[in-house]
């Protein structure tokens, strides 16, 4: 019997560094998923149908079940993406912005609107898709290497908006608080000290890569996926800055609409509330129709786009596809991971093990979160399973809800997360040319923000 856990365990291990290795190789991540599940499987003496025809397809975290979900999601955002880009709207802001700001703000600017979209709850597939046309032409402007553009969009998106900052609509803050009945803003102190830290040393980071690429000559490259946003075809063609902005106005309008008309009608208004009940019952259907509501009036608003709509629309949600399925595949993998009797013993091991409770509630989120590469899904699992244990050992609800949802950002971002592999698809670039940056920001950075506060609570 023992013998059988250690050979799992192992094989656990050699699964998630076999993940891993073959991301940083640029190896197909379907593939490398599916292997890696396999490893999984039969390490771990799972069923060999069942293993891939539900955990790792239709299960709770399966590619399909998560596919389903989010097809909407991505189509809806690949399509305002195209029509952005393809009707020089994109090109008309990010001009403005480089005459406003400087080109040397290209970098300040993507973070800061990431991370207003993401503390707005707008979804980060979402921000991704809606900020890629505008960032392109931000880093085009400014010369900067577009490596840096997703590392800027991971820092303003994936961390401190996320997972820190008090009162943050995310998933995250929703799922520590629902678990462990605190409000969104529990924990306060705490994320604010770790929001600042994220957001500062992030953003030292990202402008000494910025002056040392400049000094090396490292510039700009448009990639095969953005030559529609980067050709420039002039100014003359493009509209008014003022008009290109009233799409993506209109996305985050109708995507904050119904938390607006909530704080301003009070409880007594119930269309208000059931507006708002609706939306939040539909974190997915809500934020597409706001896109497709987005691409609709782009379309009408602008000739360069409405000539051939029909084809940019259809590139757009072909565009689409590659990233759904790349992200569900290592979702995928995880659901299998989830499913083993050692994944099952790591957590009594934890809550039995002699280590100061801070540091074993880090340790077990953090793990729980490299394997499902997803920082809500080991959110979840680690409130549904290990929360309860913790909370008994004396952590005080606020401080768990905050330091856990902190360290759930942290290790989520290895390379085989679904996040990293759907930024680096739509973005064209591998994981050798732009994870290291990616990697400071939404692992290093995180951890070390996570690990301070953990520092602070416990001398408080």
């Amino acid at each position: 019997m023992a013998l059988s856990s250690a050979f799992g365990y192992a094989g656990l291990l050699v699964a998630l560094s076999l993940l891993i290795w073959l991301a940083l190789r640029g190896i197909n991540i379907v593939f490398a998923a599916l292997l890696s599940a396999g490893v999984v499987i039969v390490s771990n003496g799972l069923p060999l149908a069942e293993g891939l025809g539900e955990y790792f397809a239709f299960g709770p975290l399966g590619a399909f079940t998560f596919a389903g979900r989010f097809f909407l999601l991505f189509a809806a955002g690949a399509m305002f993406g195209r029509v952005m880009g393809d009707s020089h709207a994109a090109s008309s802001i990010a001009l403005a912005m480089v005459r406003k700001l400087g080109p040397n703000r290209a970098l300040w600017i993507t973070v800061l609107s990431t991370a207003l979209l993401t503390y707005g709850g707008v979804v980060v597939f979402v921000v991704i898709f809606a900020m890629y046309p505008l960032g392109i032409k931000l880093l085009q402007q400014a010369n900067i290497p577009k490596r840096l553009f997703c590392a800027a969009l991971a820092l303003g998106a994936g961390t401190f908006t996320l997972t820190a900052l008090p009162g943050t609509p995310s998933i995250h803050n929703v799922i520590s608080s629902v678990a462990l009945g605190t409000d969104l803003f529990a924990g306060g102190w705490l994320g604010i000290l770790a929001s600042a830290m994220m957001f500062g040393l992030g953003m030292w980071y990202l402008e000494s890569q910025r002056l040392r690429a400049a000094a090396k000559g490292d510039g700009f490259v448009a990639g095969p996926r953005d030559r529609h946003i980067a050709e420039d075809p002039g100014e003359a063609s493009y509209p008014h800055w003022t008009l290109a902005l009233l799409p993506p106005v209109l996305v985050l309008g109708a995507i904050l609409l119904p938390r607006v008309l909530t704080a301003f009608l009070g409880e007594g208004d119930s269309a208000a509330y059931t507006l708002l009940a609706f939306a939040n019952a539909q974190p997915v259907i809500w934020p597409s129709l706001a896109l497709f509501a987005g691409t609709l009036l782009t379309v009408l608003m602008f000739p360069a786009v409405r000539r051939h709509a029909l084809h940019s629309i259809g590139e757009g949600t072909q565009d689409s596809i590659i990233p759904l399925i790349n992200t569900a595949a290592v979702i995928g993998f995880a659901g299998v991971v989830t499913q083993t009797q050692g994944f099952a013993q790591f957590t009594g091991v934890m809550l039995d093990a002699s280590l100061p409770p801070l540091l074993s509630m880090f340790t077990s989120i953090s793990v729980i979160s490299a394997i499902t590469g997803s920082a809500s899904g080991g959110l979840q699992i680690f409130m549904s399973t290990m929360a309860e244990g913790y909370l008994n050992m004396g952590i005080e609800p606020a401080t768990l809800h905050r330091l856990a949802t902190i360290a759930a950002g942290g290790f989520d971002s290895l390379p085989h997360s679904g996040a990293v592999v759907a930024t680096l698809t739509i973005t064209g670039l591998t994981h050798r040319e732009a994870y290291r940056d990616m990697g400071v920001v939404t692992v290093v950075i995180p951890v070390l923000a996570v690990l301070t506060c953990m520092a602070v609570a416990s001398l408080w």
